[in-house]
């Protein structure tokens, strides 16, 4: 097998000094083949780990048989194996391939350290559907360059080391060292668009066109290679125009049309935003141009939305819903992720032994008087001086002993319960 030309075109694509590889396994011809060459690629260079990881998406019947067929594989292969169900949300407005692709990803992420290496199966063919695919949606050079052999996510390498290797190469591998695989029923089904490409399309196109593919492919090559030049540009122009997370819209606006839609896009991107159409982009700037432009702009995304506070765009991601709790140690975990500590120092009196102490969200009127500032005012007034945007307050935690509120997270401490040698606690 290490003779064969397949193995060589995947064994030349694997990064140097490598330590971990890891193998997205569907059990289609693709990934099985894949994971024969990396098996082969371990036999040769025994210091690296490799394991398998099957995402089971439950939408076919053979869902489990199929995972039952992938962990057959790797025991006979003497590979660690890794199973991972999911729920796809039938209800998401992206496609059904999207939500299933960003599921495998992020299992993936799951199971991996920063830097692993994640090799995935796409080959040739994939790529010219993908293509095309993009080139229905009428997608720019980003979108056509398709699918890039090395890629990051999430701080993993993602590596398609069968990129350049067409369907029927990796098929004819699969023959001739008589490989079992299996056959998802929906890759035959023409209502999904890649499989109508795939079926009816691209056939008659390579059928009257010598060598169809691989000009397509290499074409996508070479958008990729100009989308990176732009990249680089719109990397610049992001390191003059941004401020921390948020955009500063005069200096956006100062841009030429084409730079600031290029920037929007890398900042986007950066954030890991589903890319808007240009229609909205359109309608961003012309909403930000506009003298009557207000903190009320609000453009939506797929899963979120774009807002703009004190000259400064921000990206506002689908919020979780944060409940008021009771504090009964010195860590609490919030809905969202975060977690409050408990620390030492400059801060407020500890509670009394009849005090209850709660975190409460969105009370913006009640009152605090804050230590080293003037007068007595609601937690709005003070947020609004801070100059946190009205979305972010509701996230802020507020302390409260009994009905007395004596510290607003990250911001405010009570002057009337202050204490040197006191308590407050610390966002994390």
């Amino acid at each position: 097998m290490q003779h064969h030309p397949v193995y060589h075109q995947f064994a030349k694509q694997i990064p140097p000094n490598v330590k971990t590889l890891t193998v997205a396994l569907s059990g289609g011809v693709d990934s099985v083949v894949l994971l024969h060459l990396v098996a082969t690629y371990q036999a040769l260079n025994p210091d690296v780990k490799v394991q398998a990881v099957h995402v089971n998406h439950g939408i076919s019947p053979h869902a489990h048989a199929w995972q039952d067929f992938c962990q057959r594989l790797c025991a006979e292969l003497t590979i660690p194996f890794n199973a991972i169900s999911v729920t796809i949300d039938k209800k998401n407005r992206q496609s059904l391939e999207a939500v299933a692709r960003e599921l495998r990803y992020q299992a993936l992420v799951s199971v991996t350290q920063v830097q692993d290496v994640i090799l995935l199966g796409q080959h040739q063919d994939d790529q010219v559907e993908t293509f095309f695919l993009q080139l229905k949606r009428g997608s720019g050079l980003s979108g056509l360059s398709a699918m890039a052999n090395t890629s990051e996510f999430e701080g993993r390498i993602l590596v398609r080391p069968l990129l350049e290797t067409s369907r029927a190469s990796i098929e004819a591998f699969c023959q001739q060292f008589n490989l079992s695989h299996i056959e998802d029923e929906s890759n035959s089904d023409v209502k999904y668009d890649r499989n109508y490409l795939r079926h009816q399309i691209l056939p008659e196109l390579n059928s009257r066109f010598a060598g169809f593919n691989q000009c397509v492919a290499r074409s996508a090559s070479l958008l990729r290679e100009q989308q990176t030049l732009i990249n680089e540009i719109a990397e610049l122009d992001h390191q003059s125009v941004a401020l921390g997370s948020q955009l500063q819209i005069l200096k956006l606006l100062a841009l030429s049309d084409i730079r600031r839609r290029n920037v929007l896009r890398y900042w986007l991107a950066l954030h890991r935003c589903l890319m808007p159409s240009y229609a909205v982009l359109a309608e961003l700037v012309s909403q930000l141009q506009s003298e009557k432009a207000d903190a009320n702009l609000v453009i939506k995304l797929s899963a979120g939305k774009l807002r703009q506070y004190n000259q400064l765009l921000y990206i506002v991601k689908d919020q979780v819903k944060l409940d008021d709790c009771k504090v009964d140690s010195n860590q609490l975990l919030l809905a969202d992720g975060r977690t409050l500590l408990l620390q030492q120092g400059e801060g407020v009196r500890a509670p009394f032994a009849d005090e209850v102490v709660t975190v409460q969200f969105g009370k913006m009127n009640s009152l605090i008087k804050p230590l080293h500032k003037p007068g007595r005012n609601t937690v709005k007034h003070w947020l609004k001086e801070a100059k946190i945007p009205a979305w972010q307050r509701d996230a802020v935690p507020l302390v409260f002993y009994n009905d007395e509120l004596v510290q607003v997270v990250g911001f405010y401490l009570s002057a009337l319960h202050s204490q040197n040698n006191g308590v407050y606690w610390q966002l994390v």
